[in-house]
């Protein structure tokens, strides 16, 4: 029997090794095959069972390359002496353990849905197209919809993603930027970049940013297109204009799923301008196929601080919305009283 085997190029330096020393390994551990790489492209010649044998070990390999980033020698070894590939399924409650995980992200990494709220984030994913998730920092909303991303990606479910904010300054003018478009936008997007940085090897998310597998732009840059195959996310939606928003969900193509996250609490938009995110949650709400998730200091997974900081900044602003409902009750009954007495 012969079988050509085609590689992922993406994959091909780390299976192959330096000097193709990992194929040569493989020369060694299946003495009865006749093997030869070239390019993306290996051809295997031998007796059925071997030739069948060697091709799911190809894959295993690819597969923990994938989600691990690199492949040893004793990773080589490790996993052609393997029974089954039990070891490497995901999300398939099999009992390892692993039903949780979403994806492996880099050297090994597990990226998990912890809190009951993120893994209802996980299911909606599975049932809605379109997915928005409110709730205040650190609650993984952003970091959750970039793992199911690139799940989906490596699972070749779509062709690419697309990640989006708005660029709005947190409170703070920073003036003129140096560089070129991308030096001046970058600023905006780098939590995006953190996220994948987490779950995708470096060289491979370089590959995938340049031949445009992956897309990060700010939210101004979506209009006018239609966006088919795609996991697409906008971050930060709570300082998205109605306007803005409208524009950003219209742009929903075929096999596409749309993940909005953001913190009604935390909108740096000019005070004569709403929010659209607070918009289509009163607007959106019941339509089918359209989910709302709401996080809450719960599903914080930072530092245990910043759920003291949450709690402490909503029974403050709770206190002051008190205080000021009280002022204006106060003031009104004054004009009331006032208005009597003018009359008598």
């Amino acid at each position: 029997m012969e079988k050509s085997i085609i590689i992922d190029p993406d994959t091909v330096v780390g299976l192959y090794g330096s000097h193709n020393t990992n194929i040569d390994l493989l020369t060694h551990i299946f003495p009865k095959l006749k093997i030869v790489a070239r390019g993306n492209e290996i051809k295997v010649a031998g007796e059925d069972q071997e030739v069948q044998n060697f091709e799911e070990r190809i894959r295993l390999l690819c597969l923990h390359l994938e989600q691990y980033g690199k492949l040893t020698e004793t990773d080589i070894l490790n996993i052609t002496a393997l029974e089954d590939d039990s070891f490497y399924r995901l999300d398939n409650g099999d009992g390892n353990g692993n039903s949780n995980v979403i994806v492996h992200g880099r050297e090994g990494k597990l990226i998990k849905a912890i809190t009951p709220n993120q893994k209802k984030l996980v299911e909606s994913a599975k049932k809605n197209d379109m997915v928005f998730v409110i709730g205040p920092a650190g609650t993984g909303k952003t970091y959750t919809a970039v793992a199911l991303a690139v799940r989906a990606l490596k699972n070749k479910e779509i062709r690419r993603i697309i990640l989006t904010r708005p660029a709005v300054e947190a409170g703070e003018n920073l003036g003129f930027l140096p560089g070129d478009l991308r030096d001046k936008l970058d600023p905006y997007l780098q939590p995006l970049y953190d996220a994948l940085w987490d779950m995708i090897p470096m060289q491979k998310l370089v590959s995938y940013l340049e031949d445009k597998v992956i897309e990060i732009a700010p939210l101004a840059f979506m209009r006018g297109r239609t966006l088919d195959n795609a996991y697409v996310i906008l971050d930060e939606a709570q300082n998205a204009t109605s306007a803005q928003l409208k524009m950003f969900l219209t742009r929903m193509g075929k096999n596409a799923k749309f993940f909005i996250t953001g913190d009604i609490t935390q909108i740096d938009l000019p005070k004569n301008q709403q929010s659209g995110l607070m918009q289509a949650d009163r607007i959106l709400s019941k339509i089918p196929g359209i989910d709302f998730i709401y996080m809450d200091t719960k599903d914080v997974v930072r530092h245990h601080l910043v759920t003291k900081i949450i709690k402490s900044y909503e029974e403050y602003e709770d206190k002051q919305a008190a205080y000021e409902q009280k002022r204006k009750e106060e003031r009104l009954a004054a004009k009331t009283d006032k208005a009597e007495g003018d009359e008598q």
